[in-house]
């Protein structure tokens, strides 16, 4: 975990104050002891979403005394968003346990590669793709997808595509899931017809490139790994999660939940990243 002392924390305090500007916030001491006894646990979001889908995932975790950190992730490309998670474990000493939902398992699955503080994959309805292969292609693998209703479509059916101005002067293309396909894709009838219109509205688009940008050597080969197969998954096939759970040689769980587990089944998430854990 992150090391901040009481003394350096004051210290930061004070030259913020001095420079005329708010002291930024400090995490909790407890959070960054050296000598905390647990890992610290790192949530990556998928696509169409963010780390407040973890919420109830993290609550778990912290009242279980693990120090947690939810990942932001850009969305950009694969091989971008896997070396800002790289970057970003780089300032966690000790222990990590990696937890990627959806394409943040791919992005794991390269961003974990050579850090050994990272001791366990933790996988909830993710991609964990093997060298060359792409999330697009994973989730086609096997039949079960409502991501597109025509195989044909330049744009799968379900997703609007909306073009942007790159740095580069290049166009980009973002991928949007349409409001009405959210909860067949995403969630189940646990949650209501309100909090699904809010998290439509609330979705990060990924871009066309990330979800057709090629893996590298993956991670899983080298790290232990966990995995929830989301056994009602609309969007990435339970049969395509099985396949890439058995190639991984990992320790998996079924659970009747849809894609986003981490939101109707967080107790179930909570309960495999607690295995990844103590194993380490």
């Amino acid at each position: 975990m992150r090391r901040i002392t009481k003394r350096s924390a004051v210290m930061a305090a004070g030259i913020a104050l001095a420079a005329g500007l708010a002291p930024l916030a400090v995490a909790s001491p407890a959070h960054h002891q050296s000598t905390a006894p647990k890992p610290t646990v790192v949530l990556v979001h998928g696509a169409w979403s963010d780390s407040s889908s973890w919420g109830g995932v993290i609550k778990r975790l912290q009242h279980d005394g693990y120090a947690v950190d939810a990942a932001p992730l850009p969305l950009r490309g694969l091989a971008r968003d896997a070396a800002y998670v790289s970057d970003y474990l780089k300032t966690i000493s000790g222990p990590i346990i990696l937890v990627g939902h959806s394409y943040g398992g791919s992005v794991i699955t390269n961003a974990a590669r050579g850090n050994t503080n990272v001791k366990g994959l933790v996988y909830i309805a993710a991609f964990a793709p093997d060298s060359g292969e792409t999330a697009s292609g994973l989730s086609a693998k096997f039949p079960g997808s409502h991501i597109t209703d025509d195989p044909t479509a330049p744009v799968p059916t379900a997703l609007n595509a909306v073009p942007f101005a790159q740095a580069d002067g290049s166009t980009g293309i973002d991928l949007y899931l349409k409001a009405d396909h959210y909860r067949d894709l995403f969630l189940d009838k646990s949650i209501s017809d309100a909090d699904v219109a809010a998290l439509a509205a609330e979705q990060r688009p990924i871009t066309a490139q990330a979800l057709n940008e090629p893996s590298s050597a993956p991670a899983w080969k080298t790290i232990p790994s966990w995995y929830l197969v989301a056994g009602q998954d609309q969007a990435i096939p339970p049969a395509a999660e099985r396949f890439m759970a058995n190639r991984a040689h990992a320790h998996t769980v079924e659970v009747n939940a849809p894609h986003v587990a981490a939101l109707t089944d967080p107790g179930a998430v909570t309960n495999l990243v607690e295995q990844a854990a103590a194993a380490h």
